[in-house]
């Protein structure tokens, strides 16, 4: 294994898989940490861990036995992915991951940079945009669990380490080479391990790529990783061959929990001429409605040729409302419980095409179905892969962010993870 990395939740983990493939890596989805070894022909492991929400002693300690597998398997360069809306909230993760996998690795410093600009995330001036708003002005700040109220990351970061954070500007940038070099030295001189990076294109972030090649450890989104295939191809380190993955057949579905507004989009694009079941949450903590009966519900629907949805999603102001008179942990958990518990009744009754939406949900649905790794397949859309594992047969799935996607990017992933 040439590169390992620690992705926060499930679907990030599949967008970093997607851009390492893309790169040209053989790259391995593991869901959680493995007890075995890798694949010999493993180049790039990538272990899905749901740790963005969760305590931070919990996603350390998760954080810390994923970072020392990979490094265990011989990777030479460890990458920490999270959401490239930099999704926590300010007593957060991502600080007090990355300032641990700082130790662990014994890196001088690291960048942080969860730019995407193939999704309209950049950053620029330390602040972080999607499309032409700040972050805090983009939908995010009314995340029900991470609301992301300040676009400044330096400053979001900052309310989460123990050390100083650090910065980089666009124009250092676009200097490339040895004056990024000398600027992330003088930045982990100055006691800033954690250096946030501006980047508004591609290119800018080939250039970082490049200049982080020695790094030990990077953090970012999956946008970060783009230059670094090419690292290890200069160094003929890579096979360079594609992957022969096996083809998911049969009936499928498509779950989602996502409330975004990007998924709000998909699901009303995917109701206009198909059939969808909407999950409240009254309905599961009452017991009105179970995994089971829903289950059901899709196998007569699928038994007709039908692809069904069944969906959470809702408005905000809904999202709101069920939280407080649930409780948000309350709601949160019953949802996601639901969607695994569904996915494992429909996968074990015969249903091989699962769609997911949202990153709490794709985590469940994956720990459901108690599957051990994801080989990635092409893309869908930027950031979403198609995924292929084995589960008495090839299951394939698709794991989509919440923010991520087209508006008909249902009805694609599902012709795209196999066939009917």
């Amino acid at each position: 294994m040439l590169l390992g990395a620690v992705a926060d939740d499930f679907t990030g983990a599949s967008d970093l898989a997607n851009t390492l493939a893309r790169g040209g890596m053989q790259t391995i989805q593991f869901v959680g940490t493995p007890s075995g070894t890798a694949p010999g022909d493993c180049e790039a492991g990538v272990v899905a861990l749901k740790t963005r929400s969760i305590a931070v002693a919990d996603a350390v300690r998760q954080s810390l036995e994923a970072a020392s597998w990979l490094l265990d398997q011989g990777c030479r360069q460890l990458v920490f992915k999270y959401c490239s809306t930099f999704d926590s909230t300010r007593e957060g993760n991502i600080g007090p991951v990355a300032e641990a996998l700082l130790d662990l690795t014994g890196a001088e410093v690291a960048v942080v940079c969860p730019a995407f600009p193939r999704t309209g995330r950049r950053l620029f001036m330390g602040h972080l945009f999607v499309g032409d708003r700040l972050l805090n002005e983009s939908g995010m700040e009314k995340h029900p669990l991470t609301p992301m109220t300040d676009a400044d990351i330096r400053r979001w970061l900052g309310y989460q380490v123990k050390g100083k954070v650090g910065h980089v500007p666009l124009g250092l940038v676009h200097e490339g080479g040895a004056a990024l070099a000398q600027a992330f030295a003088a930045e982990a001189a100055a006691g800033r391990r954690l250096v946030v990076a501006d980047a508004v294109e591609d290119g800018d972030l080939m250039i970082l790529g490049k200049a982080i090649a020695g790094h030990r450890l990077v953090t970012g989104g999956s946008g970060i990783a783009l230059g670094l295939p090419a690292n290890f191809r200069a160094e003929s380190l890579l096979a360079d061959r594609a992957a022969e993955l096996p083809v998911a057949q049969g009936a499928g579905v498509v779950l989602c929990g996502s409330c975004s507004i990007a998924s709000q989009q998909q699901v009303a694009a995917y109701l206009d001429g198909g059939e969808g079941l909407r999950i409240g949450p009254a309905d599961l903590l009452s017991g009105h409605m179970t995994a089971q009966v829903a289950a059901g519900w899709v196998r007569e629907r699928q038994q007709a040729g039908v692809a069904p949805i069944v969906y959470s999603t809702a408005d905000p102001a809904s999202v709101a409302g069920a939280q407080q008179a649930h409780g948000k942990a309350e709601t949160a958990g019953a949802i996601e419980h639901f969607f695994g518990d569904v996915a494992r009744l429909l996968a074990d009754a015969g249903t091989h095409r699962i769609v997911v939406g949202g990153g709490e949900t794709s985590g469940a649905v994956v720990e459901a179905l108690a599957v051990s790794d994801l080989r990635i397949g092409a893309e869908i859309d930027p950031g979403v892969p198609a995924l292929v594992t084995d589960r008495g047969g090839p299951l394939g799935l698709a794991l989509k962010s919440g923010n991520f996607g087209s508006r008909d990017f249902f009805a694609k992933a599902l012709r795209q993870v196999g066939t009917a």
